[in-house]
């Protein structure tokens, strides 16, 4: 399983372990990622997501998955987050 973020689309970031003596060697920095139940208030429907930390603490900021979905641009959500988008947006209009 990728280690990417289903919502936000955050992956995994490179960089360097820096040694006293000051040698670097390459290292990944992982995203905290949690398997977290979401609900859409909307469609009454709970969505197991595999989420990092940091996009939870803002769909809580937000107040919830749909106000979160409807407020964040295309270019910055997933694939699945567009998908769930989708249906949320035609559940509001109809």
């Amino acid at each position: 399983m990728a280690k990417k973020c289903e919502i936000s689309g955050t992956g995994v970031m490179s960089g360097n372990n820096v040694s006293h003596a000051n040698n670097r060697t390459r290292r990944r920095f992982l995203p905290n990622l949690q398997v977290v139940s979401l609900l859409s208030e909307a469609l009454g429907k709970i969505y197991k997501l595999r989420i990092c930390t940091k996009t939870l603490r803002s769909i809580e900021h937000k107040g919830g998955l749909d106000a979160y979905l409807m407020a964040t641009p295309d270019a910055k959500l997933s694939e699945e987050a567009k998908k769930i988008k989708k249906v949320i947006a035609g559940k509001i209009a109809a």
